[in-house]
This record gives C-alpha cells, sequence and structure tokens, in this order.
C-alpha cells in the first residue's frame, strides 16, 4: 500500500488567508434529500408499528436473524457476563477510566436553591434529573467502550433514573468491551437496535422500548438526521460533526508527537479535521516530514492520508499572539496548547470544546480516561456550546413563592407592565393580591 500526503500549508500573512481558511473549515451534512425520507419512512414505521417495525429493520439492516423484540434485549446478567469474557487488563483499564469520569463530573452536580427576600418572598431553582435517558453507542467494528462511559456516567451522576442504552450488532457482532463498560456505567436496559430505528423507539417509545426524555451519543449520517427529525419531542444532545484537533505548537515540541497528535484525529474518518499552528516556518517542514515518515506505520493510514490531504493543514502564523487569534477564529473541538507556558495563554481563549494543556497532554488522554467528556461541539460550534455534562442530564425549574405583603408590592408593578402591553386579566390577576391601605 503506497500512502502520501500533500497538506495544505497556509500562511496567516496572506492576503487571502481567511477565504482559504473558511474553505478549510467548510463542512455540510451529507443528509441528502434521499437518506432524510428514507429516515422520516423509518421513523412514521416505527410510530405505527412499534416493535414488529423494529425486528423488520434490524432484520433487513443489520442482517440479524432475529424473530421478535425479546432476541433484540440484552438483561443485565448479559452484561455482567462481558465483564467475565474481556482480559482483566481491559477491566481495570475500564473502571479506573470510570472512575475518573465519575469523580470529575460530581464537581458539575448542580443543587437546588433559595433565598428569603425581606417581605417573606422566597425565590430560587429546583434541580431535577431526567427520569430516562437514551445512549445510542455504535456497533460492530466502529465500537466505543469509552462512548459508552462518557454518556451514561454524567447522568447516573445527574441522579437520571433510568438510562437505555441501544446498540447495534451487524451480522450478530457483540462487543464485549460495549456491554462491559455498559455494566460498570450502570446502564439500566439494553437494546441490540441502530439506526434511525433506534433513534425512533427512543424517542417515542414502543411496546418494549421505554421513550426517553434525551437521547445522547453518536451515530452515522442517519443517526444524526433522526436526531434533528425528533428533537422536540426529546431533548438531543447535539448533532454533531467530523472529529477535529487545532494543535498551537511554539515549535519546541518533538515534531513526531505533533504528528501522532494530528494522526489521532484523522484516523477517525475522512471528514476528519486536523490543523497544526505554528509560528515557525521550520517547525511546519519538520512537522510534514514526520507525517510522511510516520503515516506508512499506521493501520489506518489510507483514512488519515484521505483525511489530512482533504481537510488538514499547517499555517503558519506571526506569533503566538496571532496563533491564539487564529485558534478562536476556527473554535475547534479539542485544542492542544503544546507549548512552554499554556496557563500563559489560557485566559485568551474563548472558544475550544477541550483545551489540552502543555507538551505532554495528548488529546488521546482526554477520549479516554482524563476525566472530562470527550462528548464535545465540533464544526465552530464551540463558540456557543459546551461539553456533554452533568447539567445536561438535570432539569432547572423556577420556585417563586410571595408573602401578602410582597404579593402587594410585586402586583403594583405587573399591573403597570401588563396593561402596557393590554393583557388585562394579566394585571387583574395581579391586582387582586394588592392590599389596601389598611393593610387588607
Amino acid at each position: 500500500m503506497t500512502v502520501s500526503t500533500a497538506i495544505a500549508r497556509l500562511n496567516a500573512a496572506d492576503q487571502d488567508f481567511a477565504r482559504h481558511l473558511d474553505h478549510l473549515l467548510s463542512w455540510e451534512s451529507v443528509s441528502d434529500d434521499a437518506v432524510n425520507q428514507r429516515v422520516l419512512d423509518i421513523i412514521k414505521a416505527v410510530r405505527e408499528r412499534g416493535d414488529a417495525a423494529l425486528v423488520e429493520f434490524t432484520q433487513r439492516f443489520d442482517g440479524v436473524d432475529a424473530t421478535s423484540i425479546n432476541d433484540l434485549i440484552l438483561d443485565r446478567a448479559r452484561l455482567e457476563l462481558a465483564l467475565t469474557r474481556i482480559t482483566p487488563v481491559q477491566r481495570e483499564a475500564l473502571e479506573k477510566a470510570a472512575n475518573r469520569v465519575r469523580i470529575y463530573h460530581e464537581r458539575q452536580k448542580q443543587d437546588s436553591w433559595q433565598y428569603t427576600e425581606a417581605d417573606g418572598t422566597v425565590l430560587g431553582q429546583k434541580v431535577t434529573p431526567l427520569d430516562r435517558a437514551g445512549l445510542y453507542v455504535p456497533g460492530g467494528k466502529a465500537s466505543y467502550p469509552s462512548s459508552v462511559l462518557m454518556n451514561a456516567i454524567p447522568a447516573k451522576v445527574a441522579g437520571v433514573a433510568e438510562v437505555v442504552m441501544v446498540v447495534p450488532t451487524p451480522r450478530g457482532e457483540v462487543n464485549e468491551l460495549v456491554l462491559a463498560a455498559a455494566c460498570i456505567a450502570g446502564v439500566d436496559r439494553v437494546f441490540t437496535l441502530g439506526g434511525a430505528q433506534a433513534v425512533a423507539a427512543l424517542a417515542y417509545g414502543t411496546e418494549s422500548v421505554p421513550q426517553v426524555d434525551k437521547i445522547v451519543g453518536p451515530g452515522n449520517i442517519y443517526v444524526a438526521t433522526a436526531k434533528r427529525h425528533v428533537f422536540g419531542q426529546v431533548g438531543i444532545d447535539m448533532i454533531a460533526g467530523p472529529s477535529e484537533i487545532l494543535v498551537v505548537c511554539d515549535g519546541q515540541t518533538d515534531p513526531d508527537w505533533i504528528a501522532m497528535d494530528l494522526f489521532s484525529q484523522a484516523e477517525h474518518d475522512e471528514d476528519a479535521q486536523a490543523i497544526l499552528v505554528s509560528p515557525d516556518a521550520e517547525f511546519l517542514d519538520r512537522v510534514a516530514a514526520s507525517i510522511d515518515k510516520l503515516l506508512p506505520t499506521m493501520e489506518r493510514a489510507e483514512i488519515i492520508e484521505k483525511s489530512i490531504n482533504g481537510r488538514g493543514a499547517l499555517i503558519q502564523v506571526r506569533d503566538m499572539q496571532q496563533a491564539i487569534e487564529v485558534a478562536n477564529r476556527i473554535a475547534p473541538e479539542h485544542l492542544e496548547l503544546s507549548v512552554a507556558d499554556p496557563q500563559a495563554w489560557l485566559p485568551q481563549i474563548r472558544h475550544a470544546g477541550a483545551i489540552f494543556m502543555g507538551r505532554h497532554t495528548s488529546e488521546a488522554l482526554g477520549d479516554y480516561c482524563a476525566g472530562p467528556n470527550h462528548v464535545l461541539p465540533t464544526s465552530g460550534t464551540a463558540r456557543f456550546s459546551s461539553p456533554l455534562g452533568v447539567y445536561d442530564f438535570q432539569k432547572r425549574s423556577s420556585i417563586i413563592f410571595c408573602s401578602e405583603r410582597g404579593a402587594s408590592e410585586l402586583g403594583h408593578t405587573a399591573s403597570v407592565l401588563a396593561r402596557g402591553e393590554s393583557l388585562t386579566a394579566h394585571a387583574r390577576s395581579a391586582e387582586y393580591r394588592i392590599l389596601n391601605e389598611k393593610g387588607n
């Protein structure tokens, strides 16, 4: 197999740099009209025919010889069996990662609060976990036990009573690591379902699959399109684009390390994006040489090659200040600050899903076991979105309790504003509670 790279080289000093950067960053979903209609048809069938449709689609799309929905249900005992089927080293790694993820997310948990004003009025916020969350996990060869931990553990930390996992088993392929991760993370129910039909089942419920309040987890274009369509019926985490990494380096990190960090995202798929920004032109040349040297040694070399050639870039900037400006413009999913003093530059980072500080902090550590969540905003959405967390599985309800005196005082204000909006019933409702001058 022959692989070679022709990674794009950009210079921020060039007059047309902004145009080239925008072109590099552009990415459109491949959810065309045909995919969209197929997903709508699947959702409609699941809503109308429930379990029967799930069995039919699983037979057709996944090649699973299922005769009833019972063939697509895994009980807790099956998850516990998976723990015995993986190696002791794998189990130890899963448990260590799960523990670190749990400890980190416990710090995110929000509590209810109240305060009392001088007149006895009480205001506050009641924080309540979702009743039930649905977790979509890719199956078959594209199996990610780490995603099970990152999605299920925050839900459990938030207090979600039931986490329902769906995972396809194409041609009957069951990934024991995924099931073991589900056991460790506290997943309550597992259905071997995939695709748009699994999303529809979680969103609307069937005779066997319970309806959930929110669906989280990655999937292919059919899954992403289905999540778009059921949003509103249920909550969703996000519509994720291809994985991406932006490395900002001062030129002093081993170029082999940087090349491999770029590969770590490029190997996900051909649309993944890996970008290096540095003020050191000679360093960019050395990284390019490392890319060419190391690429033939990679198992997924063809995927990396297409990703690097299609969407990768080495960007030269004037100085580190401009490197940070470019990083904020890109708003990457993963940002590595591979510099001597990352803490000094951290205050200037405004947009990034996760920030990896220093030369020794590879993005891969965040994917698996550092503790923070690896479900992150992509395609520039870090400008307004955050990593998945405990807060995604909690709801907040406002609390308002008015004392007699407080209702009277607020009633005057509400009356004026309501009448200004010509909402007379609002005004009179508030005015009924206004005390007369004698206080009764």
